[in-house]
């Protein structure tokens, strides 16, 4: 009898909950509506994703770019592994003493990749794997704030580092992309605006006040290909090389959803 009991009083204290959670949205006010800002948040997004009228907008503007990351480095092999880091350590100085005597600040140059590799070949005659030396590749990303200057410095660790000089790519960036991110976000509120006055005309409704707002931004990354200055090392160039960073596209996207008004 006591386990029919402790059954009945357990069916009862997870019944009641549900009870009560399904009957506490009868007398929420409408999105938009009066009360409606005393409602708890969680609960609008909870609402609001049932009711009213979601739009997405976006809004791009292009800017120049004002900074260029060089990503570049040494590669040496020789018989031994002390002799390939030799090479390369007296190398890399000579890069990262050219990078800084060229406006490039010590902080704005960071080692990315750092390998001992060891490198073999097959011989046939013995049927194995021999060892022909030692690869060490030393590669660093450099920051350049005055892009005028890329190609000269470009120009410049290429003859520091010689043929052992390693250029794998290069990439613009915005140092400060808040100014183009809010010439971004007023397209999109613009354009979501737009959009939503247009659907509550169609639709025969009225547009109240948004009920739930999002966004999220894009623009282009540094995009730095693994392996490539392992397969196919890039000849040194036997003058400053031409560098144009061109425009980028800063994009964000809002959502918002509205209140549809009685």
């Amino acid at each position: 009898m006591k386990k029919k009991w402790l059954w009945a009083i357990g069916l009862a204290a997870v019944v009641i909950p549900i009870v009560a959670l399904s009957g506490c949205y009868a007398g929420i006010p409408s999105p938009g509506g009066p009360g409606w800002a005393n409602v708890p948040s969680s609960l609008q997004v909870d609402l609001g994703q049932q009711q009213g009228i979601w739009v997405t907008g976006e809004g791009k503007v292009t800017a120049v770019p004002d900074i260029a990351t060089l990503r570049l480095g040494i590669e040496a092999q020789e018989a031994t592994v002390a002799e390939a880091q030799t090479q390369a350590s007296e190398a890399m100085h000579r890069v990262m003493t050219a990078l800084e005597d060229n406006g490039v600040a010590e902080k704005d140059i960071q080692t990315q990749y750092f390998s001992i590799y060891k490198v073999t070949r097959w011989d046939e005659t013995k049927n194995q794997e021999i060892v022909i030396g030692y690869r060490v590749t030393n590669m660093v990303t450099a920051k350049i704030r005055d892009i005028d200057n890329a190609g000269l410095i470009i120009d410049a660790v290429v003859t520091a580092g010689g043929d052992l000089t390693r250029i794998d790519s290069i990439s613009f960036s915005i140092d400060d992309p808040s100014v183009y991110l809010g010439e971004a976000r007023e397209k999109a509120m613009a354009d979501v605006k737009a959009k939503a006055e247009e659907l509550a005309r169609l639709a025969g409704v009225r547009l109240g006040k948004p009920t739930y707002i999002s966004e999220s931004s894009y623009w282009p990354s540094p995009i730095y290909p693994r392996g490539a200055y392992e397969e196919v090392p890039i000849p040194a160039p036997a003058a400053p090389p031409p560098i144009s960073p061109g425009e980028m596209e800063v994009s964000l996207t809002v959502q918002i959803a509205y209140a549809i008004l009685d």
